[in-house]
């Protein structure tokens, strides 16, 4: 099969697509998007039925220019809040008990033990339980095979592997099964010490996987380079209880996570919720609202608003009142 080389391609834009894009600028912005994972990523919102209607290359590059700064903003942000996820998780179950994994997998990885032996909620959560014990072993058996230091070191030594050295290389997602698969008490314990415990939005201590499931996608796409700027990474619905939870907290209404301004909400919450100050806050949603108010300018309105929702300013508004 014959390729298409770059100018091929710029030809193909004009002639089938009907975009306007020509000289040695636009070339070499092509060439560092690249074809295939520029402009093919962000010809469409969300899915390929919803194409964007392009009449000029500068439009595409600032979508993709706007999605690359959205990535750079989080990024850091986003990975210390799994850190700090996880290091909540230890601190709470440091002061339980004995931290290596045998002992939490048979006396805290039993939430299971609340329903009837044999019914359908005690086999479903059992299984649950037991693929979440595969899935560490698993990752441990790789990391080993990988040569992770902190995962020989443990082998070498003929010691059982203790948690924090688990938490270091199981994924959010895996993550987020763990502390599904916990007891009710210790999950209530944890959701109290990171402050987003609530009796009034019937979580029974559920709020954090809802958290961990929710953000991974997000987390997942921004270190893998995918596409965020139309939240087209997210993979399940937010429960109910988190979003009515995030609204009745934040005072922010609509939250639906179907705009990456609603997952700018859930991360400023959870870092504020880790101790971040409100002038850190202030700075990261001032630098979220300018590149988003920079992106209007340069595509289409309705592009804009299919992007962002028509709610845009009224959620960012809420937000610095949040802060």
């Amino acid at each position: 099969m014959q390729g298409k080389t770059t100018n091929g391609l710029m030809r193909h834009l004009r002639d089938t697509h009907g975009i306007t894009i020509g000289g040695s600028a636009h070339k070499q912005k092509l060439l560092n998007m690249g074809y295939y994972h520029g402009y093919k990523g962000y010809r469409f919102v969300r899915n390929k039925n919803n194409k964007i209607a392009y009449s000029h290359f500068d439009e595409v590059v600032a979508i993709y220019e706007y999605d690359s700064k959205i990535k750079s903003l989080l990024y850091s942000n986003i990975m210390l809040i799994e850190t700090a996820l996880k290091n909540y998780t230890l601190e709470r179950l440091v002061q339980i008990g004995p931290v290596d994994f045998e002992y939490i997998f048979t006396n805290l990885l039993n939430d299971y033990k609340k329903h009837p032996v044999g019914s359908k909620d005690y086999h479903k959560k059992m299984k649950s339980r037991l693929d979440l014990r595969n899935k560490i072993y698993s990752t441990i058996s790789y990391n080993f095979s990988d040569n992770k230091a902190v995962i020989q070191h443990f082998f070498h030594k003929n010691e059982p592997i203790p948690l924090w050295a688990i938490f270091e290389v199981i994924s959010l997602g895996n993550f987020g099964f763990f502390i599904q698969c916990l007891n009710l008490d210790t999950r209530i314990l944890i959701a109290k010490d990171l402050g987003v415990h609530s009796t009034s939005h019937n979580q029974n201590g559920r709020i954090l996987e809802d958290i961990i499931f929710l953000i991974k996608d997000l987390r997942n796409a921004i270190a893998h380079n995918g596409v965020v700027f139309d939240c087209r990474f997210s993979k399940a619905d937010a429960s109910a209880r988190l979003k009515e939870y995030l609204q009745h907290t934040t005072h922010i209404n609509n939250i639906t996570f179907n705009s990456i301004v609603d997952y700018m909400v859930i991360v400023m919450f959870l870092l504020k919720k880790l101790g971040s100050s409100k002038t850190e806050l202030k700075k990261l949603v001032r630098k979220f609202v300018n590149e988003s108010e920079s992106l209007r300018g340069k595509i289409p309105v309705p592009v804009y608003t299919s992007i962002m929702g028509s709610d845009f300013r009224n959620k960012t508004t809420a937000l610095e009142r949040y802060i």
